[in-house]
C-alpha cells in the first residue's frame, strides 16, 4: 500500500483517507466536524473541476470564467437561488446543519490551497479551459437548487400547448394521468396565449453547461444567442425517463435471515459520474453509501445499523407556472386580486471574461422569478416551486437522516425532507423493513397542477403534505416492498393520489419487478443484483402479441415477424430480436401512432418520446381512437412501421439478422463536458455494448438517433443487512473526476455488463483492499500521533 502524508490547515486533529482499489475512500477522523471537513477535502481531491463547476453554474458565476455567452445562463440560475432566511434555511436539515457545511466547504477550500500551492495536481480541464477553481462558503453548498429534478412545469406548458391545438386526448399520448382526470382550464386562461418560449430560461437553468468553440467567442451582442443551449427535446426526454428502482426484503424471505436493501437510482450519464461514493468514519458516525460530490454526508447506503435507499421520485407536482396580467402603464406591475403589485427588481453586477463587467436584472414576483415576459400582450410567467422553501436543498436532510439508530429516527427526519420528492426504503439489524415517501407535496385547494394559472391570487398554495402524512409502510406481511416510481399511493390512503400528483414514471418497471418477487421464493445479495440488472421488457411481450397475429404482407414485416418467433422479449446485448424491436418501438412505432392520432406535425413534436402506458394501450384497443376498420387500420400501423423498422436494422447492420445484436446499436457512453471542443485527448470513456431500455429493471435509455445510452443508473447497490461486507456496488464509469487516475474509467466495463465492485465497512476488509493511504496532519500540528 502507498502512503502520503498532506499537511493541512482546519483540522483539529489527523485524519486519514483510504483508497481501496476500486477508488472507494474511507475517511477517519477523531470528530464529526473533521470527518466532515475530510469529506469536502476528499471530494477536492477526486472531483474538483466537477465541483467547481457544479458551484459556479449553481450560483451564475459562469461569465466570468467562460465569457459573454454564458451570461444567459448565469442569469437563469440565479433566478432560482435560495434567498430567504438563513436561519430558517439552516434549521431545517439539523441542528448542526450549519457547522458541517462550513466544515465541508473549509475541506474543499484546503484542497484549493494544496493545489495553488502544488501546480501539478490542478485537473487538466482548469489548465485546457484558461481557469482556476474558486474558494466556498457553507452557503454554497445549500443556496443552489436547480441540480436536483422538480416537475411539472415543462409539463403544464407543454400540455397547454398541445391540448390547444389538438386537445388533452392527445395530450395523453404525450403523458397518461394517473389517476384519470378530466381537465378544466382555469378561468380566464388562454392556452393558446402560453408560448413554448415560456420555457426557455427555465430550461437554461436546469442543464448542464455545455461548451461549444462558437459560445466561448461570443460578444456581448450575441448573448442572447445562447438562451437556447439544449433541444427541448432532450431536456423533455430527460425528464421524461429520469427514474430509479429500490426494494427491502424482510429476513423471513432471504437465504441468511438477514434483511436485504436495494437501490438504483437512475439520472443522466456524464463523466465524471454524478453519484460518489465514500465511506465516513469518526466517533459519532461511521457509514458508507453515495451522495454527491458538491455535498455533505451519503443519501444512500448504511450506518452500521440501519440501511437506507432511494428512487429519484415520488410523483408530487412540486411546482407551477403562474400567468400575469401586467399594467399597461408599467411592465413590473402585475394583477393581483383586487390591485396591481409591483414585481422585485435586482440589479446584480458580474464579471465577464473578455469584456467589462455587466448587470443582470432579476424580477420576481410574490411567487416566485420570472421567466418570460410578453411586453406586447401585456404577459408575464413566473415559476412557483418547493425549490424557494427553506430547507429545499436537495438531499441535504440526508445529514441527519444518515445518523439515524431506528425506524421512528429516521421516519421522523424524513417530515424534514423537501426535495426531491422520494420513495425512501430502509432496513436495521432489528429486522424492521419499511418504506416511506418524502418531500414537500403543494396543497392546492381548487385546482389540480396540470396546466398554467393565472397569478392573480385565485390559485395559491396551502402548505405542504409531507412525509408521515404521505404513503408508508412497516413490516408488510408480504416481507418485501419495492418501488419503480410507478404510481403507488395506497388505495384509501388519508391524502389520495389526485391530492399529490397525476403524472408518474410508466409502470413497466414495476411490474417486472413485482413478477420476479413473485416467483422468488428466497431472496439473496445475487438475485437483488440480477434483478437489479434485468434486461426483461414487458412493453415487448405485449407488442410481440399483436405481432404473432400478423399477416406479414411485406417481406420485411414478414421477415421482421419471423425474427420474433420465440423471442422471449429480453432486451439482451447479444440479441437480435432486441434490436429490431427497440428500432421500432422507439423510432418507428410510436410515431407512426403519433401520426395516426394527431393531424398536425407540431404536435406531434411535441408529444416524443411518449408514453408508452398509452400508446401500448391504444394499439391493444384500436377502437378508442381509430375510426373504421380499426383492427385492420391498427394492424396496418403495426405492420408498415416494423418494415421501416426492419429495413433500418439491414441497413445499420447488414442484411445477415444472424449477425444483428442490440449491443452493436446499443452503446454507454460517458461523455465530458469538454468533448465538444475536440480538443485532444478526449476525456470521454466509451462506447461499452449494453443491454437494456427505458422499460426494463436496468433502465437503459438511450437518444433515438445513435442509441446512446444517456440515463440510467447512477449508482447500483445491493446491502446485505447486518454482514456488511457481503454488500455489494458499483458507480460509472469510475470513481475519480480526474482523467489521470487509474480510477477515472476503470468500473465502466463492469457496469455495462451488470458486474458489482465489495462495498466494503469492516476495518479488516478495508486494510485488506487498500491501495493508498493519505495522512492529513493539522498544520499547527505536524507531531501529532496517527490514527
Amino acid at each position: 500500500m502507498n502512503e502520503e502524508k498532506l499537511v493541512v490547515s482546519g483540522l483539529a486533529g489527523t485524519a486519514s483517507i483510504t483508497i481501496d482499489q476500486w477508488g472507494i475512500p474511507h475517511i477517519k477522523a477523531g470528530n464529526l466536524i473533521d470527518m466532515f471537513f475530510v469529506q469536502g477535502f476528499n471530494a477536492a481531491r477526486d472531483r474538483l473541476w466537477q465541483i467547481d463547476l457544479w458551484r459556479k453554474r449553481g450560483l451564475g458565476l459562469l461569465a466570468a470564467d467562460f465569457g459573454p455567452g454564458y451570461l444567459e445562463q448565469d442569469r437563469a440560475a440565479r433566478l432560482f437561488l435560495y434567498r430567504g432566511d438563513m436561519q430558517a434555511e439552516w434549521g431545517s436539515y439539523s441542528a448542526d446543519a450549519r457547522e458541517i457545511c462550513e466544515a465541508f466547504a473549509r475541506g474543499v477550500n484546503a484542497y484549493v490551497d494544496l493545489v495553488e500551492a502544488e501546480p501539478s495536481r490542478l485537473p487538466p480541464e482548469f489548465s485546457e479551459m484558461g481557469t482556476k477553481p474558486a474558494k466556498w462558503a457553507a452557503e454554497d453548498v445549500v443556496r443552489i437548487r436547480t441540480h436536483s429534478w422538480m416537475r411539472n412545469v415543462l409539463s403544464e406548458v407543454l400540455r397547454a400547448n398541445v391540448m390547444a391545438k389538438a386537445g388533452a386526448d392527445a395530450d395523453l399520448l404525450r403523458q397518461n394521468l394517473d389517476p384519470p382526470k378530466a381537465l378544466a382550464i382555469p378561468h380566464g386562461l388562454e392556452l393558446e396565449s402560453i408560448p413554448i418560449e415560456a420555457l426557455d430560461i427555465y430550461r437554461l437553468a436546469i442543464v448542464p453547461v455545455s461548451f461549444e468553440s462558437e459560445r466561448l467567442k461570443a460578444g456581448l451582442d450575441g448573448v442572447e444567442a445562447w438562451r437556447k443551449v439544449t433541444p427541448l427535446g432532450e431536456v423533455v426526454r430527460e425528464a421524461s425517463a429520469q427514474g430509479s428502482n429500490n426494494w427491502v426484503i424482510s429476513a423471513a424471505k432471504t437465504e441468511t435471515g438477514r434483511p436485504i436493501l436495494a437501490t438504483d437510482p437512475h439520472r443522466a450519464h456524464a463523466v465524471p459520474a454524478l453519484r460518489y461514493i465514500v465511506h465516513m468514519s469518526c466517533p459519532e458516525f461511521d457509514g458508507v453509501g453515495a451522495g454527491e460530490a458538491s455535498s455533505p454526508g451519503i443519501m444512500m447506503g448504511h450506518n452500521g445499523t440501519i440501511a437506507f435507499g432511494l428512487t429519484l421520485f415520488f410523483g408530487p407536482d412540486e411546482e407551477d407556472l403562474y400567468v400575469y396580467e401586467t399594467s399597461p402603464d408599467d411592465p413590473d406591475l402585475y394583477r393581483y386580486k383586487d390591485g396591481w403589485e409591483r414585481m422585485t427588481r435586482l440589479e446584480e453586477t458580474v464579471k465577464v471574461k473578455g469584456a467589462s463587467d455587466q448587470s443582470l436584472t432579476l424580477k420576481f414576483t410574490r411567487h416566485g422569478p420570472i421567466i418570460h415576459e410578453d411586453r406586447a400582450n401585456r404577459r408575464a410567467y413566473a415559476v412557483r416551486s418547493v425549490w424557494f422553501e427553506p430547507g429545499a436543498a436537495p438531499y441535504m436532510v440526508s445529514i441527519s437522516s444518515m445518523r439515524a439508530e431506528s425506524y421512528a429516527q429516521f421516519a421522523s427526519a424524513m417530515t424534514r425532507w423537501a426535495v426531491p420528492a422520494v420513495n425512501q426504503v430502509y432496513a436495521d439489524t432489528s429486522g424492521d423493513i419499511a418504506w416511506t415517501v418524502a418531500g414537500y407535496s403543494p396543497i392546492r385547494p381548487n385546482w389540480d397542477g396540470l396546466l398554467p394559472v393565472p397569478g392573480d391570487g385565485r390559485y395559491e398554495w396551502a402548505g405542504f403534505y409531507r412525509a408521515g402524512e404521505l404513503p408508508h409502510a412497516l413490516n408488510p406481511s408480504e416481507g418485501y416492498l419495492a418501488t419503480a416510481n410507478e404510481q403507488n399511493v395506497p388505495a384509501g390512503w388519508i391524502v389520495p393520489a389526485e391530492n399529490i400528483g397525476f403524472e408518474w414514471i410508466e409502470g413497466s418497471r414495476a411490474k417486472r419487478i413485482a413478477e420476479v418477487f413473485a416467483a422468488t421464493e428466497t431472496h439473496s445479495v445475487q438475485s437483488s443484483c440480477d434483478l437489479q440488472t434485468d434486461v426483461v421488457s414487458l412493453p415487448a411481450r405485449r407488442l410481440l402479441a399483436l405481432t404473432a397475429k400478423l399477416s406479414g404482407d411485406s417481406p420485411e414485416a414478414a421477415a421482421a415477424i419471423g425474427l420474433f418467433a420465440g423471442w422471449d422479449a429480453s432486451i439482451s446485448k447479444e440479441s437480435g430480436a432486441a434490436a429490431l424491436f427497440e428500432v421500432w418501438w422507439a423510432k418507428h412505432l410510436r410515431p407512426a401512432v403519433f401520426a395516426a392520432a394527431v393531424e398536425a406535425p407540431s404536435v406531434r413534436a411535441l408529444l416524443a418520446p411518449g408514453d408508452p402506458d398509452t400508446i401500448l394501450n391504444r394499439l391493444e384497443n384500436p377502437d378508442s381512437w381509430l375510426s373504421e376498420s380499426a383492427k385492420q387500420a391498427r394492424d396496418r400501423i403495426l405492420e408498415d412501421s416494423l418494415a421501416k423498422a426492419y429495413r433500418e436494422c439491414a441497413e445499420r447492420m447488414g442484411p445477415d439478422t444472424d449477425s444483428w445484436a442490440w449491443g452493436r446499436l446499443h452503446h454507454g457512453y460517458f461523455g465530458h463536458a469538454l468533448t465538444a471542443l475536440k480538443r485532444a485527448p478526449t476525456f470521454d470513456v466509451g462506447p461499452l455494448p449494453m443491454g437494456g431500455s427505458d422499460s426494463t429493471p436496468m433502465n437503459a435509455s438511450f437518444r433515438f438517433n445513435d442509441f446512446r445510452v444517456v440515463l440510467g443508473a447512477s449508482v447500483r447497490m445491493v446491502i446485505d443487512v447486518g454482514e456488511w461486507d457481503n454488500s455489494k456496488c458499483i458507480n460509472a464509469p469510475g470513481q475519480s473526476g480526474d482523467p489521470g487516475s487509474s480510477h477515472y474509467r476503470d468500473l465502466a466495463e463492469k457496469w455495462a455488463n451488470g458486474d458489482y465492485v465489495p462495498l466494503l465497512y469492516s476495518a479488516d476488509a478495508v486494510k485488506a483492499a487498500a491501495e493508498l493511504e493519505i495522512r492529513l496532519v493539522p498544520r499547527r500540528d505536524h507531531a501529532q500521533d496517527p490514527l
